[in-house]
């Protein structure tokens, strides 16, 4: 146990780095520090003790985490470290190189950071009732309050060998499925009007629970993507799916799209299309014809948006591989794609495998690749032009509104814009017509 801090103000200075699902556990961690009774400020200065939620994905990423724990230990001194970092040799380093951290946790150790929290700033006595304290409903959040990250699941049961998510975070664990849609009921009250449905394996929601029978509103309800899908329909808001991968099973969704029910809008890290390099990534689902697959999405749900992402430049990759990726995105047209380079991430056995390719090819194909996917998003985009749409306003300023379309997810994708447009405000449903566009974002006009 921590020496107590002999100054103890209550007050908690936070950093959330990385992805989605770790945003979702920050939010989760500053809901308890608030129900506790503490004060999160944003300034070091201020703070008895400062938590960093780390992110170990890539060592761009792992990069970032240090830099941000040098500059707390530095400007507080009285650091808590959690997140995908805290675990393993990533862990050790960290307390090598900051001998005098208070306490090195792993990613979703919710009760872990709040012992770390208490030890040294024990909660200041004083009459805290959570129930009458100003929390919000739906706890702390860290994005707008017009869309909410919902995470279903932690953990991944796949051995992608670029990948060391599941060491960083386990096997596929699903939450029980009335405990995600009474979430998502609260979420919903408290004015989120996009929920974002996210995991590390969408596809695999309840496959470790048998799909077990949970209870909803006094209903039985599976705990499947399905039926997930089905009652979140039911709440009168958007509902997007992130993170999905490509099993027979998603064709099960594709009426509740065609019904409206859920957005039709799929987020597929297809990673690459050689057969191949597929086979060297270890990728689930490797096997299946992801273009037929496409096809038949498209004949269900004709305005179906997909966005993906692809590693160009993996161990062993050739230039008939690359150009394989090529023509599958000719082919596939994807609406939204991002694309890494292959980095090296320490403990991923992709590392191991023979004939790395040199950075400049990287690069080159890196190249070529955006160049490919700016030409067939120029296509796409131009054949909205004309069209109506409903989207869901970001923000307004002086120049008018920023607002997404049913194809566009928060921080990732392109915007429309509404020039000239203010009354309106963030989170508001507005009809536009497109009149403009360019490689990934569209200019409309309200109706």
């Amino acid at each position: 146990m921590s020496e107590q801090n002999p100054h103890n103000s209550g007050k908690v200075g936070f950093v959330s780095l990385g992805c989605p699902k770790a945003l979702t556990d920050s939010e989760r961690i500053l809901t308890q520090l608030k129900l506790d009774g503490y004060d999160v400020v944003n300034s070091y200065d201020d703070a008895d003790v400062v938590v960093v939620n780390t992110c170990g994905f890539i060592d761009s990423a792992k990069q970032e985490s240090l830099d941000a724990i040098n500059e707390a230990m530095k400007e507080n001194g009285k650091v808590i470290v959690t997140g995908c970092m805290g675990k393993g040799s990533d862990a050790e380093m960290i307390k090598e190189q900051n001998p005098d951290i208070l306490a090195v946790t792993g990613p979703a150790a919710y009760e872990e950071v709040m012992t770390a929290v208490h030890d040294w700033v024990p909660p200041v006595e004083q009459e805290h009732n959570p129930f009458e304290d100003l929390v919000p409903p739906q706890g702390v959040k860290l994005t707008p309050r017009h869309y909410s990250y919902l995470k279903i699941s932690e953990g991944c049961n796949h051995k992608c060998t670029f990948c060391i998510i599941p060491d960083m975070r386990g096997k596929h664990v699903s939450r029980p499925i009335g405990d995600v849609l009474e979430e998502a009921k609260r979420l919903v009250a408290a004015g989120t009007k996009e929920i974002l449905v996210i995991s590390q394996d969408t596809s695999a929601y309840g496959v470790d629970l048998k799909y077990r029978t949970g209870f909803w509103n006094g209903m039985p309800v599976k705990t499947k993507l399905y039926d997930l899908c089905n009652e979140l329909g039911k709440m009168g808001v958007w509902v997007r799916l992130h993170y999905v991968y490509p099993y027979p099973n998603v064709d099960d969704i594709m009426p509740l799209m065609a019904e409206g029910k859920i957005l039709p809008y799929l987020d597929i890290p297809f990673q690459h299309a050689s057969p191949r390099i597929l086979k060297l990534m270890k990728r689930p689902a490797h096997a299946e014809n992801t273009l037929e697959r496409i096809k038949a999405w498209r004949e269900q749900v004709p305005n179906l948006v997909l966005r993906s992402t692809f590693v160009v430049g993996f161990p062993g990759e050739t230039e008939e591989d690359f150009q394989i990726l090529l023509d599958w995105l000719d082919e596939a047209e994807l609406d939204r794609v991002g694309c890494f380079q292959y980095s090296p991430v320490e403990g991923a056995r992709a590392n191991e495998l023979p004939d790395h390719v040199p950075d400049e090819i990287k690069q080159e194909r890196f190249d070529r690749f955006m160049q490919k996917q700016q030409e067939i998003s120029v296509r796409k985009m131009q054949r909205k032009i004309g069209e109506t749409m409903t989207v869901l306003i970001d923000e307004v300023d002086e120049e008018g509104a920023v607002a997404r379309s049913y194809g566009d997810a928060p921080s990732i994708d392109g915007m429309v814009y509404l020039n000239d447009f203010h009354d309106c405000a963030p989170g508001d449903f507005v009809e536009v017509k497109i009149e403009h566009a360019d490689e990934y974002d569209l200019w409309g006009t309200p109706i």
